[in-house]
């Protein structure tokens, strides 16, 4: 595998790189026309590519060989947490759960949301540049913000959890989560979940757990969760 990796997430029906690409492949590393690179989908491909037209702006390449990547994942992981304030936290937690492995991210709003919107073009940007930095061929899906109520209705085939800090019955997730399973995980705000929200999402299905004994922050609450379905998982 080659040390750098690019994206092209149409490059079996145009083999042309987004501008951003091109411009990193033929201006900064000075990839020179008629060398290999490696290219991805963002779906679970590797590509080996000739570069064929080293232009700053349309780079265009040639594909030599398709690889599909060998990481057999047997279960799926979606985080929703209530963004925070700071939005350098929000982009941390995106690059590190890219890195770790996640498979959908949504921003959530909830009664006590310090941040009420997000750009979701900069949250994708972030998610592209850790899958490459990380040599990965899936990129996670990056959802618009959901209001709670929205989205404990939608419907999920795996187990659905709730993290909160309320002094009311719940499990640990490491105690209660089990190999294999497809996991939805909910992360309040700074402020925690309402009472009422956390009621609504038990009446939906949703199995209210800790994540540790101490209190995080939330996009720390989000990774450690998400580390803790990896890490499950990876026990033979």
């Amino acid at each position: 595998m080659a040390r750098t990796l690019f994206y092209c997430p149409n490059i079996l029906e145009s083999p042309v790189l987004p501008e951003e690409e091109s411009f990193h492949c033929a201006k900064v590393l000075r990839t020179q026309e008629g060398e290999t690179i490696t290219v991805t989908d963002g779906r679970g491909s590797f590509y080996i590519c000739e570069l064929v037209q080293a232009d700053p702006k349309q780079c265009i390449v040639a594909i030599r060989h398709q690889t599909a990547t060998t990481i057999n994942k047997p279960f799926t992981l979606y985080i929703a947490f209530a963004p925070t304030k700071q939005m350098d936290r929000n982009e941390w937690f995106l690059e590190k759960g890219t890195e770790i492995g996640i498979d959908r991210f949504t921003p959530l709003l909830c009664r006590y949301s310090e941040r009420k919107e997000i750009k979701v073009e900069r949250l994708r940007k972030i998610v592209v540049s850790a899958m490459k930095q990380s040599m990965q061929a899936y990129l996670p899906e990056i959802e618009t913000m959901a209001p709670f109520e929205v989205l404990v209705n939608r419907p999920f085939q795996g187990r659905k959890f709730i993290a909160h800090c309320h002094n009311l019955p719940k499990k640990e997730l490491a105690h209660t989560y089990r190999k294999g399973e497809n996991a939805l995980i909910l992360i309040g705000p700074e402020g925690d979940f309402s009472e009422e929200e956390v009621e609504l999402a038990i009446d939906l299905g949703f199995e209210p757990v800790s994540i540790g004994v101490t209190r995080l922050r939330s996009e720390t609450a989000a990774l450690v969760s998400m580390h803790t379905i990896h890490v499950i998982n990876n026990i033979h």
